[in-house]
């Protein structure tokens, strides 16, 4: 039976742990744990350190934080010493210089939370629910100098569930993916996986969210609204205008009835706005800018909507 392989983790954020700790579980040999430094957070501002520092420290692994990776020589000497077999990339954050993926004989390995070559970048889980789509999936891929680009080594579809958002799907896409990785490894080491190239032209990119990607606009359906709104938990959320100030919309649902773009219609205590394609979607928890989140009901009894009033862009 062949040696465990020798490893150096690169990961920072939740959904990279649930990797981490399989692949020491799969017996293989973690030699260094690379993760983002810590950062300040909160109205304190204490130092916080990444999910997966945290992890690797509770397993026992050395973590290192660099600031920089490109031209750190420091750094660089550290992962020759090492002298990886591969280098797993899970979230890490930074740009992966040529020098490291020079540098394992069975590459940087990365786990992306999509099915390749659909929903290349920052955002493939939030993306995938925003557009609507039913079934996604984790990849673990070969890392080049391209954005996802990389040969694809392994794959495993993921349904994603009428009610999912951003928030719970992603811990199930990291537990796949986990697995998948260690298969991986185990595959990769065995001469059992074969990787193969992406077929560019159905390429599809979901990019670093924007607060503006939260602004509701009403001539899209419903549907499409509300897919968005799943999407983009917790940031940057669902939000529109009304009378002049931020009004974040927390929870929605379809409603019957046709009422123009934008416009609001009060039915007892019940909220509606007018969608694209005659579609309306009932506003149920809501939360107007400085105020405290609060139900459609206690929203229309303290700022009782005129007959007409539209929420703005």
């Amino acid at each position: 039976m062949s040696s465990p392989l020798n490893l150096v983790f690169c990961g920072t954020p939740r959904f990279a742990v649930p990797t981490l700790s399989k692949v020491v579980e799969a017996g293989f040999h973690v030699h260094l744990v690379v993760t983002q430094p810590d950062r300040p957070k909160g109205r304190g501002l204490e130092l916080v350190s990444s999910p997966v520092k945290e992890r690797a420290l509770q397993l026992g692994l050395p973590v290192t934080q660099p600031e920089s990776i490109k031209r750190n020589e420091e750094f660089q000497s550290q992962l020759r010493g090492i002298n990886p077999d591969a280098i797993v990339v899970v979230g890490y954050g930074r740009i992966i210089p040529q020098w490291m993926l020079d540098l394992p004989p069975l590459g940087n390995i990365n786990l992306h939370a999509s099915l390749l070559p659909k929903y290349r970048g920052a955002a493939p889980i939030q993306w995938a629910i925003a557009r609507g789509a039913t079934v996604t999936g984790v990849t673990t891929m070969r890392i080049d100098a391209g954005l996802d680009t990389g040969d694809i080594l392994l794959q495993e579809e993921v349904p994603i569930a009428p009610d999912d958002t951003a928030e719970t799907l992603a811990p199930k896409l990291a537990e796949v993916g986990a697995e998948l990785t260690v298969a991986t490894l185990r595959g990769l080491q065995a001469r059992g996986v074969h990787p193969r190239q992406q077929d560019h032209a159905q390429a599809t990119l979901a990019p670093i969210l924007r607060k503006e990607d939260g602004l509701i606009d009403f001539s899209r359906t419903a549907t499409e609204i509300l897919n968005r709104m799943r999407g983009f938990q917790p940031w940057p959320g669902a939000y529109a205008k009304f009378r002049g100030k931020n009004l974040q919309v927390w929870k929605a649902e379809p409603a019957k009835g046709t009422l123009p773009s934008a416009e609001l219609r009060v039915e007892g205590d019940h909220l509606l706005a007018g969608c694209g394609e005659n579609t309306a979607i009932e506003l149920l928890e809501l939360q107007l800018e400085g105020k405290k989140r609060t139900s459609a009901a206690d929203f229309l009894r303290g700022y009782r909507p005129r007959l007409g009033e539209k929420l703005g862009a």
